[in-house]
């Protein structure tokens, strides 16, 4: 198969999904009777030695729309931003994408009292994501001017031993209805 973006991929005649042997782009294809030759962008090749024809398709697409994903963490992570009410009466944003020295925090916030919230926002709920969010709650309770932090973990789905996990270390769970929150749901906003 050899795609429009000059990718180049051999697939087997068994129904593997996965190709045998795959180019990435860019690549340059070189036709003569009965072979082909690909050369890739660091100059390895592949010569594919053409044996019988069974079927030569061409579709045109039309222009190519992009990729659009619906749903994405940074999707959940701007409405939840946007509507912090949810989590209760007069929280308020300190800033999305909260700096640290291991990786941004998706938002930090400060609920009714005061206190800051470091929150992780997921799709699904795993134990990683409460690993991940424990070692920012770790690295932000060092700093006195923000300590102490408590930790709130975001997920549409959480799976149990990612709820039992952050119960243990004191981290809250909110499970997320993305169709409320965007409003494409009949329902009142509904957190779990």
């Amino acid at each position: 198969m050899i795609k429009a973006d000059g990718s180049v991929a051999i697939h087997s005649d068994t129904g593997s999904y996965k190709p045998l042997n795959w180019m990435s782009p860019p690549c340059r294809l070189a036709e003569s009777p009965g072979s082909w030759v690909v050369t890739g962008k660091a100059g390895e090749t592949l010569t594919i030695e053409i044996e019988q024809i069974v079927s030569d398709s061409s579709f045109d697409l039309g222009i190519d729309p992009g990729l659009v994903k619906d749903g994405v963490e940074s999707h959940l992570q701007e409405l939840l931003a946007a509507q912090l009410h949810v989590l209760g009466d007069g929280w308020r944003l300190v800033r999305r994408e909260y700096p640290t020295a291991i990786g941004p925090v998706d938002l930090m916030c400060r609920d009714d009292a005061g206190v800051s919230v470091a929150i992780e926002v997921k799709r699904r709920g795993e134990i990683d994501g409460v690993e991940q969010l424990t070692r920012y709650l770790e690295l932000l309770n060092r700093d006195p001017l923000l300590a102490p932090v408590r930790g709130l973990f975001a997920a549409q789905e959480i799976r149990p031993q990612a709820r039992v996990l952050a119960q243990d270390r004191g981290i809250r769970c909110v499970t997320l209805d993305y169709e409320s929150m965007r409003g494409t749901d009949d329902g009142a906003l509904r957190l779990f």
